[in-house]
């Protein structure tokens, strides 16, 4: 039985191009990874107010880095989440993110808080040894750069 809130109910992720990568950004589609798949956005869900892309990377992501430069006119929160149920810490992977200029190594299950107006990336790796889970959380109805 479909309750009221049924219609908040994404039941199906929807592979999206985003601008800063793949092929809205090299002309081709990203190797080594799911691809981003939206979870929910405002165009899922009528008054959703957050966008959160989803993806699982299992491999060194081609082409490398697999996310250019961009900023956004909302907060965004980018996550690593490793596949170790003994340790989820563990990531299993090398990461590279520049955050206003500035390259951070991400090599634990992790979060970064990008505030609006900052810019960030490119993201890659340096390797990958087990595929993980990488969502990017914009505070935003819709992805936009």
């Amino acid at each position: 039985m479909a309750g009221k809130y049924e219609k908040n109910i994404v039941r199906h992720m929807v592979r999206e191009e985003l601008p800063n990568e793949g092929v809205l950004a090299y002309g081709e589609i990203e190797g080594g990874t799911s691809g981003a798949h939206a979870l929910v956005s405002g165009w899922q869900v009528e008054g959703c107010k957050v966008h959160i892309a989803y993806s699982w990377i299992y491999q060194v992501p081609t082409p490398n880095p697999y996310v250019l430069e961009h900023t956004h006119d909302y907060d965004e929160v980018l996550l690593w989440m490793g596949s170790n149920p003994d340790d989820i810490n563990d990531l299993g992977a090398v990461a590279e993110l520049t955050i206003d200029g500035e390259v951070y190594e991400i090599s634990t299950s992790a979060s970064v808080y990008i505030p609006a107006g900052v810019p960030h990336c490119p993201l890659g790796y340096q390797s990958v040894d087990r595929p993980f889970q990488f969502i990017a959380l914009s505070l935003h109805p819709e992805y936009k750069s």
